[in-house]
């Protein structure tokens, strides 16, 4: 349950009907918060199909959409494709528009609305005690023809849907309801009853026509019950210091050098204990841009509580806007790596530790975005290498990036070209960090900034490093796979063969003739063959 939104829905259907034609849904997807309703058309054969095809296609899209698209671009996006499968799917089963329906949604993003509809279903907006509509209904001007839409799911090949955005309160409440609502209660007698929740607003209408309604009678209600973490980090007043010096004690944390060239990474010293203390760029200084990123960062820094990582907290008394983490005094994996590569056992636990992380952040929707052996440090414990997973500045929303962030040596060919960081370019990554730790190489060669690479046929792993067993070349081969329809898809497909080394199927290159992949085989066919003709020769010399 969200401590940012309280959420209730409930609806009924008309007169005796069991099933009704609306359907609704609301999703909260870590501090956003989506609600979909779409009133069937009842004169439509197929309208109670429309509308839970509708809102199930919103909702499960809206999860994966690319987080590089504005909400508005997301929501016009997803409502003109459910509008377009819909009316094809109508004229292609009936020949004419039956899968038609109404359409109302609403998301929340930090304390920002974004609201779209189609048709009559309206949305409320309830503050101070007072109720204001802020969809706008598409329906005929014409006396007598007020109940008649002008736009609707699925009516048109087209569809002019109204938008609207607005910011959020404390203690706000949002009603999206069918259009049967508004026959039986006024807007006043709504207001009074939003507070008591859906499923009473509902059932009051009900009893008020002694359980007969007219129309099918649906309602979503959501109350914004706080503010956002991120956004209350975001508003705390806190000034950025423009340089740094050795020696410089911040809230009793004293600087000892910079960790990196840019001077705002330091290690420092508090009671005896060192620590690491990362402040934002420069840039953040004036640039709303940069404080976002840099306020982003802290939040999952904080967040992420997980052996994967450093241990990182926001303090809550900060004279400067800064956040701190553990000081782990470990080399990385590309020191680790200098001198010789990483033995077999290692690099597989290497492998499994990698998976297991980027598993746990797509939990919450996101993807480190950088894994390489720079940002990997090695312990030893027990004897044992383990790993640790560092740089939260790299760490985004899946689907969120359709640039060519990252170190290009990484980034998985269609990230060149322009498609977002996923599970399976996150997966290629993690293939090449294997490549390079078993073999000191790239596969693909070390690709500088602005480069478009050729990628070419890599060479096989044990080419280089005879010691990796088939199994594992056959692993890292399918993660560094250029074409990523031969490429590993989810992270446990990875992992299930990582730890199942007799379930690895073989991997060959695309072009790999069937002599190169099972030459034995083919020499038995050949020989079968040959001697299945030579019998045939023999048979008809003797006949």
């Amino acid at each position: 349950m969200s401590s940012l939104f309280k959420t209730s829905s409930f609806g009924l259907a008309k007169g005796k009907e069991v099933i009704s034609d609306d359907f609704a849904s609301v999703r909260i997807f870590d501090e956003l918060c989506i609600a979909v309703l779409c009133d069937g058309v009842g004169s439509a054969m197929a309208g109670a199909k429309a509308s839970r095809r509708a809102v199930n296609y919103l909702i499960n899209n809206f999860k994966v959409r690319p987080k590089s698209w504005s909400i508005e671009k997301s929501l016009r996006h997803f409502i003109k494709n459910i509008n377009s499968i819909l009316y094809q799917e109508g004229i292609e089963e009936y020949e004419r528009p039956e899968y038609v329906t109404t359409l109302s949604v609403v998301v929340i993003e930090g304390n920002r609305l974004y609201g779209a509809n189609v048709g009559d279903s309206p949305i409320f907006l309830l503050r101070d005690d007072n109720l204001i509509r802020l969809s706008v209904p598409h329906v005929s001007d014409e006396k007598g023809m007020e109940h008649v839409l002008t736009q609707a799911i699925g009516l048109d090949e087209s569809v002019d849907i109204f938008f609207f955005e607005n910011n959020l309160h404390t203690k706000d409440r949002l009603l999206i309801t069918s259009d049967g609502l508004e026959a039986v209660f006024d807007e006043n007698e709504i207001k009074n009853r939003i507070p008591n929740g859906a499923i009473s607003l509902i059932k009051d209408a009900s009893k008020e026509l002694k359980d007969d309604l007219p129309d099918d009678t649906t309602a979503i209600i959501i109350e914004i019950q706080g503010e956002s973490r991120r956004q209350h980090l975001k508003k705390i007043d806190l000034p950025i210091p423009k340089s740094l010096k050795k020696g410089e004690v911040v809230d009793g944390y004293s600087l000892i050098r910079p960790l990196i060239q840019n001077e705002r990474t330091w290690l420092c010293e508090k009671k005896g204990v060192r620590y690491v203390l990362k402040f934002p760029p420069i840039e953040a200084i004036d640039d709303e841009v940069y404080l976002d990123l840099f306020v982003k960062e802290a939040w999952n820094a904080s967040r992420l509580k997980a052996g994967f990582f450093p241990k990182a907290v926001i303090p809550v008394k900060r004279s400067l806007r800064y956040y701190v983490m553990e000081y782990i005094d470990a080399p990385t994996l590309k020191d680790e790596i200098s001198k010789k590569p990483l033995p077999i056992e290692d690099s597989v636990s290497l492998g499994k530790f990698l998976l297991h992380a980027s598993s746990f952040l797509l939990k919450y929707d996101l993807v480190h975005g950088d894994i390489k052996p720079e940002n990997i440090l090695v312990l030893r414990r027990h004897g044992k290498r383990v790993y640790k997973l560092i740089d939260f500045g790299s760490i985004v929303e899946i689907f969120s990036l359709a640039t060519r962030a990252g170190t290009p040596s990484y980034l998985a060919p269609e990230r060149f070209i322009g498609e977002s960081i996923s599970e399976q370019t996150e997966l290629f990554a993690i293939g090449v960090t294997l490549y390079e730790v078993l073999s000191k190489k790239f596969p693909y060669g070390e690709i500088e900034p602005f480069q478009n690479p050729n990628f070419k046929t890599p060479r096989p792993l044990r080419t280089l490093n005879p010691l990796v067993p088939n199994w594992l070349e056959s692993v890292v081969m399918r993660a560094v796979e250029k074409d990523k329809n031969r490429r590993y898809e989810l992270y446990s497909e990875m992992e299930y063969e990582l730890t199942h080394p007799q379930r690895v199927r073989p991997y060959y290159p695309k072009n790999t003739t069937l002599l190169q992949r099972e030459p034995i085989k083919v020499y038995r066919w050949a020989f079968t063959i040959s001697m299945l003709i030579n019998i045939i020769l023999i048979f008809i010399l003797i006949h």
